[in-house]
């Protein structure tokens, strides 16, 4: 009678201890990957691949021959665009590893309610100043997605939003002037920052550059813009791809009350359902708010 089953239930004390730091380590790597691409865009794409393995595994077991066969099809076009799709992940993940990042704590928390309301009543006393001297200027606060692809063009600052320092940024003819200010955990992280421009077709065609890369930030993550008219000091923002124009400093901070203390406690998940339901989406008609 063959016993050799028994090897595997009374394995040595070291063999135990192997499988254990073997798990530990691949599980590790895994928490680490998943922090990687938490809060990008990415993690999106991720879900997507679970559901088509998903769907995978219960054709194979139905044997659904043409569902299985067009589900192939798709795999081998999916290993071909992956490496694309994810590049700015893959880059980020290396640029760790070369740092020793990957394996230190990511530490992100955001801010207390108590102070995103400082920050907010910062933003709105710099907006109405800068309106008022038609100073042209755009803030990016991020939310849940990562933007960091976006950053590479940044000054990094990391410093306390003050409405002082995010005017003296803005004035024209300074060597920070030019770009956006990402405000990010309740901070002032970078400036100078040149973001994308959106391709919306529906846009009013006046809108200038500055407009557009607030709405084009705003159409490729959830983050949110407030934009000041070098022209007309119009005070206007930008979430999910919609434009909000003609605010004064009393309609900006409830705006900014809502999306970044209320709004900012739903899950990613809830976000994309928003933009394909149609309350984000990008394709949609620009809307104006006038006092």
């Amino acid at each position: 009678m063959d016993f050799s089953f028994l090897s595997g239930i009374f394995a040595s004390p070291w063999d135990i201890l192997r499988n254990i730091i073997d798990i530990a380590i691949i599980a590790y790597v895994f928490y680490r990957l998943l922090a990687v691409i938490k809060g990008s865009r990415a993690e999106q794409l991720l879900k997507g691949l679970v559901i088509l393995l998903i769907f995978s595994a219960i054709s194979s077991i139905l044997r659904l021959e043409m569902v299985t066969w067009l589900l192939e099809k798709t795999w081998i076009v999916f290993a071909i665009t992956l490496p694309i799709v994810f590049q700015p992940e893959l880059r980020r993940l290396l640029e760790q590893l070369g740092q020793g990042r990957f394996f230190a704590s990511s530490g992100r928390h955001g801010p207390a309610a108590d102070d995103m309301e400082t920050v907010i009543r910062e933003i709105c006393d710099a907006a109405a100043v800068l309106s008022r001297n038609r100073v042209g200027a755009l803030l990016v606060l991020t939310r849940h997605n990562d933007i960091e692809e976006y950053l590479d063009s940044g000054v990094k600052l990391d410093a306390q939003v003050s409405s002082r320092l995010l005017i003296n940024i803005f004035v024209p003819n300074t060597p920070l002037h030019d770009g956006a200010v990402l405000i990010s955990q309740g901070r002032i992280d970078r400036a100078a920052v040149f973001l994308p421009l959106s391709d919306n077709p529906l846009l009013d065609k006046e809108l200038g550059t500055r407009h557009r890369a607030g709405i084009g930030i705003s159409e490729v993550s959830d983050a949110i813009a407030v934009i000041v008219s070098e022209e007309t000091g119009a005070i206007s923002t930008a979430a999910n791809g919609k434009l909000n124009r003609y605010l004064d400093a009393a309609a900006l901070k409830e705006w900014l009350n809502r999306e970044m203390i209320f709004k900012s406690r739903e899950s990613s998940s809830g976000y994309l359902l928003r933009r394909w339901t149609g309350d984000g989406n990008p394709a949609s008609e620009t809307q104006e708010h006038r006092p």
